[in-house]
């Protein structure tokens, strides 16, 4: 039965190799995304352990927690707590370090490292081994600074040349005293480093004399445990907290491989969905090589094989064809692997150096993958090979499938469809974060359900074309019998196109609700032009919003000015704004009372009115940071939204409460409204600088919305290997269906059906069968995104249905480009059939 089974699979190398081409996608996916995510997570952490190489052990502030009625705040590191660190017995040195975000601008004023990659720090000297200079000298004084060299040389900068920054508003020119080079992970991912002397530091990242951490190396002979306790020993438990290098560098190693293990799974679930996809060409496929063989298998019972022999002889082939396709979609996967890699670079994403990481588990997976998918989708035609009866195989009378097995598929599909219709409809009621779970086993349901219906489905769909079909004469006629001849292998064929344009369709549904909801929500509370912030989000200088509020042009401007505070003993973020322009600002629905902000009036949204019982009128005493309280009146409630809520007062009252002011952005409006000139000229009064964004309402819309953007076009790539395998099992079906169909096309030919029209025959029953899997995916998709788009509208006021009638035009194209393409080669083979040998064919 081995060399049998090794045989057949020789004998139809051919037929097999789109099986083969199907589990290698699939594998390939597989293994290229472990490939990827190993290699980039291995060059992460190694790089990220040389960022610890000078750190024994690093001193941290801790959080106090606030007592009663006052804000808590981090302790503070001084100049005292880092010169008792160095004295500490089996301390070498100890070095101050400061930090935060530094926008850095190239010689054409644009942003250098990414909004949230652009750091700054303090350089302790020219001792200081972190950062080993390549030219140049150590920074002094306010108007020096160094560069990394990576920054430097996308930059365009050069030692003495002025540097265009910005740390939280204002723009700075500093000249470039040095440029150095460093192991940070941040850097090597395409970040930027400024590094500044430690005074210029502290003065510029609000620390006065103070430090963010304080970095530790042991003496010779010590080590880290050791210095660790006597640092603890030394310094107050309950203003710091150490923690060894080591510990840092397993930590961030944590941090890496968790942050890989989402992007890892997320790229295994369209790989799956690949795999998924593939199953049905494998099944379909071997259905058919057992059809075809069901003689000679009968033959095999009748000389004395038994029925296990006979399903093993059929795995075994499955197993000879998953190992190929498993080393074959391995080899493939390194290749993906190393592609996506570079593809980092194109996109502007740089990589840390490491080598290439094929590790043993991903070999083992793609060999598993590759040999258990096949041999499972061909367990169920080898079974069901195996359970012919030998006489009833050789007279060629159990082809059929009985009434009782299809009413037993068509009953067992609308259980499991309407299951999984009932699941989705409950989740939609239910909270959006209880809701995903039975929204997803819901979609599970249904999916398999109208699969398992699909044959059924197919007679009616199909049947519906007719009147178009009938246009191409006898060619059509025979495309559409073609299609229902054998439902159950056209309803396989359909499937995999079906599942991947569900998947598309759902997301591009959501997606463009999505977009259209953000749109609403921006123009509906939001009356300003335009509205200033920093790149990062985060805190901008004080100094912007004088500057604007004085701008020419300016008809109105707000800080949107933030403090925490502590009311009714729990912690509350406060919103300070100009009361006397922020109605002119915002277009926020009023419930109750009116929007009033002075003085001590204050208002805020329905979730904090609803949360603390507040009406208008109600009084409360809110707890400032210097630890001063004072009573506030509730003058409206409002329908906060993701972009404005929360308690506003009036910046006059908040501000003299804080240490440091600082605002999260400033909204602006204009007497000529929002143009490009206007923003232009703002941007020219902040002096060009590239650390602040100046947004109109579609630029902060598109900028929310990008993020599904980007995700759903990295899907439309990702969901394509799922598109693909279903066009190689288009190209399969048809391929043995015109095999089996050999001595009917033969006979065609011979009563005088051309070549032409025989080629036009493969290809309608292509689009025919193609066109049936886009509709059903489609309408699923449709479904499914409405599904979802119910639970994001309880978090989301504006959202509403939008079905981009348009894209799934282009779906429906596409599925019958599928068809018509898939259709080529079987097309050309029909027709190229040798009349008489065909008929005499057996």
């Amino acid at each position: 039965m081995f060399r049998t089974a090794l045989r057949n699979v020789l004998a139809h190398k051919a037929r097999l190799l789109m099986t083969v081409l199907a589990v290698m996608l699939g594998v390939a996916f597989v293994s290229g995304t472990l490939v990827f995510t190993n290699t980039i997570s291995d060059a992460y952490q190694k790089s990220s352990a040389k960022g610890f190489d000078q750190v024994d052990v690093a001193v941290r502030p801790t959080y106090q927690e606030s007592a009663g009625d006052s804000v808590g705040k981090l302790s503070d590191l001084t100049q005292a707590t880092l010169d008792k660190a160095a004295k500490v017995p089996g301390a070498a040195s100890a070095t101050g370090v400061v930090s935060g975000f530094t926008a850095v601008a190239d010689r054409h004023g644009k942003l250098v490292g990414g909004d949230w990659q652009s750091n700054g720090g303090n350089y302790w000297g020219t001792r200081d081994a972190r950062y080993p200079l390549v030219s140049g000298h150590a920074p002094h004084g306010s108007g020096e600074v160094l560069l990394d060299s990576k920054t430097a040389k996308r930059a365009g900068y050069r030692v003495g040349d002025t540097v265009r920054l910005s740390v939280n508003g204002p723009v700075l020119t500093p000249r470039l005293a040095g440029v150095f080079t460093t192991d940070d992970g941040n850097v090597s991912a395409g970040g930027s480093l400024a590094l500044f002397d430690t005074p210029t530091a502290q003065a510029l990242f609000g620390k006065k004399g103070g430090y963010d951490e304080i970095d530790v190396k042991a003496a010779p002979g010590t080590g880290q445990s050791a210095l660790k306790a006597a640092l603890d020993k030394a310094l107050p438990a309950h203003l710091v907290k150490t923690t060894t290098g080591k510990q840092l560098a397993d930590d961030q190693a944590k941090q890496i491989a968790d942050s890989m293990s989402s992007l890892r799974q997320a790229l295994l679930v369209f790989a799956g969905i690949a795999l998924f996809v593939g199953t049905f060409i494998i099944a379909n496929t071997f259905t058919m090589l057992v059809a075809q063989r069901t003689r000679e298998l009968a033959l095999l019972r009748a000389v004395g094989a038994s029925r296990r022999q006979v399903t093993r002889s059929v795995l075994l082939e499955a197993f000879a064809v998953g190992t190929v396709a498993g080393v074959a979609g391995l080899a493939a996967g390194i290749g993906i692997g190393a592609g996506l890699r570079s593809l980092l670079g194109s996109f502007g994403a740089s990589v840390p150096d490491g080598p290439l990481v094929i590790s043993p588990g991903t070999v083992a997976a793609a060999l598993a993958v590759g040999v258990l998918i096949t041999m499972l989708a061909a367990w169920l035609p080898g079974r069901r090979a195996a359970k012919i009866p030998p006489v009833a195989a050789m007279s060629s009378v159990h082809a059929k499938a009985t009434t009782k097995s299809l009413v037993l598929r068509n009953t067992l599909g609308a259980l499991f469809a309407g299951a999984g219709v009932a699941v989705v409809l409950a989740a939609t009621t239910m909270d959006a974060d209880s809701a995903q779970g039975p929204m997803g086993l819901g979609a599970v349901l249904l999916i398999i359900g109208v699969f398992i219906l699909t044959p059924l489905l197919s007679r009616p769909l199909i049947a519906a074309a007719a009147p178009v079909l009938r246009a191409f004469g006898v060619s059509g006629k025979l495309a559409r019998q073609n299609s229902v001849r054998n439902p159950r292998r056209t309803a396989a064929t359909a499937s995999a196109l079906m599942i991947g344009l569900t998947l598309i369709t759902g997301m591009t549904v959501m997606a463009g609700s999505l977009q259209t909801a953000i749109d609403k929500m921006a123009s509906s509370a939001i009356r300003a032009d335009y509205v200033v912030s920093m790149a990062n989000r985060s805190p901008l200088s004080p100094d912007v919003s004088q500057k604007l509020a004085t701008a020419k042009g300016v008809t109105a401007s707000s800080p949107l000015r933030n403090a925490e505070s502590r009311i009714d003993g729990k912690t509350e973020f406060l919103t300070g704004v100009d009361g006397s322009s922020i109605g002119e600002l915002t277009d926020l629905k009023v419930d109750q009372g009116a929007f009033t902000v002075s003085g001590t009036r204050v208002v805020v949204d329905k979730d904090r009115a609803e949360e603390y019982g507040w009406t208008p009128g109600s009084h409360f005493t809110a707890h400032f940071e210097d630890g001063k309280a004072r009573t506030l009146t509730v003058a409206g409630v409002y329908e906060g939204n993701d972009l404005i809520n929360g308690i506003m007062l009036d910046d006059t009252v908040l501000t003299p409460h804080l240490k440091d002011p600082a605002d999260m952005q400033v909204m602006v409006r204009t007497a000529g409204g929002a143009s490009g000139a206007t923003k232009d000229r703002l941007a020219e009064m902040l002096g060009k600088n590239p650390a602040i964004k100046i947004q109109d309402k579609q630029d902060i819309s598109n900028s929310i919305a990008q993020m599904f953007t980007t995700m759903l076009n990295m899907l439309y790539g990702l969901l394509g290997m799922a598109v693909i395998v279903a066009v190689l099992g288009v190209v399969n079906t048809l391929a043995m269906s015109v095999f089996e169909r050999a001595q009917e096309i033969g006979m065609l030919r011979a009563i005088g059906l051309d070549r032409k029209a025989v080629k036009r025959m493969v290809r309608l029953e292509s689009l025919v069968i193609s066109l049936f899997g886009g509709v059903l995916g489609i309408g699923l998709g449709v479904f499914f995104g409405w599904a979802a788009g119910q639970l994001l509208g309880t978090k989301m006021p504006t959202y509403e249905l939008v079905l981009p009638w348009g894209r799934m035009a282009v779906f429906l194209l596409l599925a019958g480009t599928v068809g018509v393409l898939a259709a080529l080669w079987p097309a050309r083979r029909a027709a190229r059939l040798n009349m008489l040998a065909a008929i005499k064919a057996e």
